[in-house]
């Protein structure tokens, strides 16, 4: 089952694409990897889903859905970039910038909700090396950011995202 019939059958819909007028790409081809720039937990008009800190506001439960929220807003982009997801064979490295209070000290544990679901779209291709980073402050105050780097084939992307 490729990646796009499994989001239907587990009834996940992805949210739209982020889009900012920034003298950067959301995602970049280069061979056959596709590098993605700094995803959080962002809706339309850069507006946070949610906001806080791990370990003051947010417990870790709350930050792992965090993760997983700021994982779909991911291959929300990655499929705006390539037409699909279907092209994905590797989920290859994952970087999760965990926004913490002083003594939260367990950022691996948010950005499992980053990995789970990678896991659950792509099987055993989803799975990945990852580095969590607890640090002081995100932009708007988001408690989770990441980037990624994604294995894919098949044809260029149709087009560079703003």
């Amino acid at each position: 089952m490729g990646a796009e019939d499994r989001l239907r059958a587990l009834g996940i819909e992805l949210p739209p694409p982020f889009r900012d007028e920034a003298n950067r790409v959301r995602a970049l081809r280069s061979g056959p990897h596709v590098y993605m720039s700094g995803h959080g937990p962002l809706g339309p008009g850069n507006v946070p889903y949610v906001t806080g800190k791990l370990g003051r506001e947010l417990s870790i439960a709350q930050g792992a859905e965090a993760a997983r929220l700021t994982g779909l807003c991911c291959l929300s982009t990655l499929r705006n970039h390539l037409g699909t997801l279907d092209g994905v064979t590797r989920v290859v490295r994952v970087v999760g910038f965990i926004n913490c209070a002083p003594g939260f000290n367990t950022p691996s544990e948010v950005l499992h909700g980053f990995s789970d679901l990678m896991v659950e779209i792509f099987g055993e291709a989803g799975r990945h090396t990852r580095s969590a980073i607890g640090v002081a402050e995100l932009y708007a105050d988001i408690p989770i950011e990441v980037e990624a780097l994604f294995e894919v084939d098949g044809a260029p992307p149709r087009k560079e995202i703003p």
